[in-house]
């Protein structure tokens, strides 16, 4: 079973080449890398009751796809996961009003610039007189998007104490709640945001304007020349001005932020259902495949041969010794990067969870087989049975019954821990939870639904794991 797990794992689909085709289809896709929480460029939006990545980014991509004809798929991600990805070729082409530096030239290809906006401040209303221009933000908190222009010229700024988040809803909710007095934003991105609370106060300097150009995997020519193609079609046409002008239209129809919390979750209960689902299957597959590896891992720290007991100590002390974010990161990423073995997000999920799990899974059972007397042991071994059989039949029934309790513990804890795989695009409860925060700025409600669907589900896990040690205790009375 393990070995069938791990060739199905490292068997992963491949995801687009260079070229927009697979190496498994006789179809064409372009694979799209972005991060839709930057409205119009790209956000998400409910049309006709189906969530919907939308923009005018999109648009232009769909217009390099049809002009390739090729399928679009997008990729959802955090933005400072877009270079990794596009680096590692888990996607064909950046489009996420990504500013072409001379620092991001260095590790991808740009292409022709295709959108310029200028910088703005964004306050809260209160402050509007507080910081009439950029002087004023000496010494102040800001907050910038990761890995972005923004951070560059936030960076610039004497003394400012910068709060750098990956989306940009997080950070307008850093400026509601004051634990920032300020934001710098593309000025077409903050119109979206603008309400009684949040206003904005000046504009960065024309100097600090931004252009807007797609990024491609260095020495894919082809590629490259096929998007500059497309652009100065679209330009010719006037088409990109229009594309802006109807996301902003379309941004501009969002969601009614006087949306109680009960109003949200009933609108949006498809997307926390399919969150559930994945949720779900993470756990239960992590806990199932970690069960395996921790036994493995603590009969290797059981054995008599030292090589093996090793082996096992290291793999507990290194796995327990480093987050589990980072772990995926790794799996995610390294592994694509160093040996070109791209897992998809599932997949990597699967296996972070298991490997992590297994970890302290193996101290569990380690724990569970020395509380059993070592008398049993020898009288099995007494009656003739093997080593190998005397664990079977005799010891690690008994550890198993006496461990439950802490492997129910242990699924409890993966459901929650579940939720660090949505940073790699995983769609699971936190990963719609922040669908649905983007889609009716708000910055509260998405996460107290998140967090009573995580309590009722480990409510209800924790009460039948109850019924069951209840049923085994009593079993043990008769």
């Amino acid at each position: 079973m393990l070995l069938t797990f791990v060739i199905l794992l490292t068997t992963a689909v491949p995801v687009a080449l260079a070229s927009g085709t697979t190496d498994n289809s006789s179809s064409k896709k372009l694979v799209l890398g972005t991060s839709a929480d930057f409205a119009p460029y790209e956000f998400h939006k409910v049309i006709n009751g189906k969530d919907e990545i939308v923009g005018f980014d999109i648009e232009i991509a769909k217009e390099i796809a049809k002009d390739l004809g090729a399928e679009l798929v997008i990729e959802d991600m955090g933005f400072d996961g877009l270079l990794p990805s596009l680096q590692s070729g888990r996607v064909d082409l950046v489009v996420s009003g990504m500013t072409p530096t001379d620092e991001r030239k260095k590790s991808i290809d740009f292409s022709d610039t295709y959108y310029k906006s200028k910088q703005v401040i964004m306050v809260r209303n209160v402050d509007k007189d507080k910081y009439p221009n950029m002087a004023e933000l000496e010494n102040a908190k800001i907050g910038v998007q990761k890995g972005s222009i923004q951070e560059t010229i936030g960076q610039s700024i004497p003394g400012a104490k910068l709060t750098a988040l990956d989306k940009i809803s997080d950070i307008v909710l850093q400026l509601q709640t004051k634990r920032i007095d300020a934001a710098i934003v593309e000025d077409t991105v903050a119109a979206g945001y603008l309400d009684d609370i949040i206003g904005l106060a000046a504009a960065v300097p024309d100097e600090e304007q931004a252009e807007a150009a797609i990024g491609i995997r260095k020495g894919n020519t082809e590629l490259l020349a096929a998007v500059n193609g497309t652009l100065e079609r679209l330009k010719s046409e006037d088409k990109i001005n229009q594309m802006v002008t109807d996301a902003s239209l379309l941004m501009a129809d969002k969601a009614n932020k006087s949306q109680n919390i009960f109003q949200v979750f009933w609108e949006y209960k498809s997307f926390y259902a399919t969150g559930v689902g994945y949720t779900l299957l993470l756990s239960a597959l992590g806990v199932i495949f970690g069960v395996i590896i921790g036994l493995i891992i603590c009969l290797f720290r059981l054995h008599d041969a030292a090589i093996l007991r090793w082996i096992g100590t290291a793999y507990v002390e290194v796995i327990r010794g480093t987050p589990m974010l980072v772990q995926l990161m790794i799996i995610y990423y390294g592994f694509s990067l160093s040996f070109g073995i791209n897992f998809t997000a599932l997949q990597a999920g699967i296996i972070t969870l298991s490997i992590n799990s297994g970890a302290y899974l193996a101290e569990i059972f380690r724990a569970g087989i020395q509380g059993v007397d070592r008398g049993q042991l020898e009288a099995a071994r007494s009656l003739g049975m093997g080593r190998g059989a005397a664990m079977r039949y005799i010891i690690l029934p008994q550890a198993f019954k006496a461990v439950l309790p802490a492997i129910g513990n242990e699924f409890i804890t993966i459901i929650k821990e579940s939720s660090i795989i949505s940073v790699i695009g995983m769609v699971d409860i936190m990963y719609q939870a922040s669908v649905v925060k983007n889609i009716t700025y708000q910055g509260l409600s998405p996460f107290l639904i998140a967090a009573a669907i995580y309590f009722v589900m480990t409510f209800i896990l924790s009460k039948l794991l109850g019924r069951l040690e209840r049923k085994l205790s009593a079993s043990d009375r008769r």
